[in-house]
Formats: structure tokens, sequence, C-alpha cells
């Protein structure tokens, strides 16, 4: 039994060698109907007239935009968030409103929130306060819109707290409004080491948003030897409905690495239950 879950494409790891505004249309001529990014700007509160040629780019590709994450800093440089962290909170702070407009613009309702780094000279434990206070701000926000934050254990960053779904959903405790949720990319959490299966399991119902990639290697299913089939079959069966995000760096061209799904199952039509 295979499962019959949608998947769309991240948009900030796919189709790279294109300019960002050029990425929906060539994920629609993939054969996909859905898009995700990391937040597409260089600043938290970019322009007026980027946010709108963003916006307008989705919406001339015809691809719904399902996932955006928060403002988090300097990714290549290694930022992971700015959540929980003190000096950048303010940053975090403006960038909210932004991200829910956007968001709301473009019938998206799933906003990434990744937890931030720890940093010297601050203790821990203040820097979850500052979390779970920025994290409740911006769900409130979110929940305006029907919107979910998601919060997201992550690997290879020495300094990114959140390695298991059990980090994540105790800062998604912690926080305490109902509409954050765990985002499980399969990918991060098996390579961090955590039981994924029995994560599924546990945890199902607290799965907000999910994301695959294989390993070693985070390139497409396929090349790598997660199981990623019988686990999104699992989800599936233990209630997910939402999106699978193709979060990959792609091992060929962006297009070439689709070869794993055959066209017909990447319309979102293609999915139903």
């Amino acid at each position: 039994m295979t499962h019959q879950l949608r998947y769309e494409v991240n948009c900030s790891i796919l189709f790279t060698e294109l300019p960002l505004l050029e990425r929906p249309a060539a994920v629609k001529a993939a054969g996909f109907d859905a898009v995700e990014f990391w937040w597409p700007f260089a600043e938290a509160v970019p322009a007026d007239k980027d946010v709108d040629a963003f916006v307008a780019a989705v919406r001339a590709a015809d691809v719904q935009l399902v996932g955006l994450n928060f403002f988090a800093g300097d990714m290549p440089g290694g930022d992971r968030g700015l959540v929980s962290w003190p000096a950048r909170s303010a940053e975090f702070r403006d960038n909210i409103d932004v991200t829910v407009g956007i968001g709301e613009q473009l019938g998206c309702t799933a906003f990434n929130a990744l937890y931030g780094n720890r940093v010297d000279g601050v203790a821990a434990e203040e820097q979850d306060e500052l979390g779970a206070e920025n994290l409740a701000l911006a769900a409130r926000a979110a929940a305006r819109i029907g919107g979910t934050v998601l919060v997201e254990p992550v690997s290879g960053a020495d300094r990114y707290p959140l390695l298991t779904a059990a980090d994540a959903l105790a800062v998604v405790d912690r926080a305490g409004e109902a509409n954050i949720g765990l985002l499980a990319d399969l990918y991060h959490l098996a390579v961090n080491g955590d039981d994924v299966d029995a994560v599924i399991a546990q945890h199902a119902a607290r799965v907000a948003h999910v994301q695959i990639a294989d390993a070693p290697g985070r390139n497409e299913p396929g090349t790598g030897d997660l199981p990623l089939e019988r686990q999104l079959t699992a989800l599936e069966a233990a209630g997910y409905r939402g999106w699978v995000g193709l979060e990959y760096k792609p091992a060929t061209t962006s297009a070439d690495s689709f070869g794993w799904l055959p066209r017909e199952r990447r319309s979102a039509a293609a999915a139903t239950h």
C-alpha cells in the first residue's frame, strides 16, 4: 500500500539555478501545483515592491504557496532563526506581520519559525523564555488568518538546540498556543538519530507539516537509504493529511531530480483520499 499524500516543492533549495521569481513557474512546468519557500528576502522587512513582485510571481505561476519561513537571519552564513536570539528578537517581531501578510495574500497558512542557535553570553533558559514568548506572538498573529506556526528540529547546525521531535515539542508546549505544531523533516530527524518510526507512532497528531530528503547526502528520494515511502504511508495511516515538502538538494538538475516521482503523482489532484 502506498500513500496518497500531496507533494510540493521547496523553491529555496530546488531550482536555485534560476532567479528566485522564476522558480514557481519552473515548479509548475515540472507538474506540481504547490510550493514552499524559506524567507525569500534579504531583510526582515523588505520593500513593498519586493513583496508585491514575490506575490505576483507565485500567482502568475498558478501554484499554491503552502509554506513560508519567517526571516531566519543569514542562513548561508550559519544563522538558523531569530526566535530565541535576544539581540535580534526585535527583527523577528517586525517580521511577523510581513510574513503573515504574505500568507494572507496567497492563502498560505503554514509558517516555519526557525528557533535560533545558542548564543554566547546568554543562558539557555533565558533564550528559551524569549523563544516561547516570540513563538506565542507569532502564533497569535497567524491565528488571525487560520494559520499555524511550525517548529523544526534541524541537523548540521552545531549550536541549534532542537535536534529531535521531543526537543521541538517541548518548545511548542512551552509557548502554549494551540496553533503551533511540529515540522517533521524526516531527513533532519533521521540524521540527528531520532527514531522516526517512533515519532510517527507517538506524535503524528502533532505533525503540522512534513518535509523529506534522503540520507546520506540530502538528495532526492532513492539516492540514500531512508525508508521515506514507508514512513509517509505510516504518517497518512496515522491521520496526517497535509503536504509533503520536497526539501532536498538535487543530485542532478532540479527538473531531472523528480524522476523518482511519476508525473501523474505530482499534481495535487492526483492525491485523493
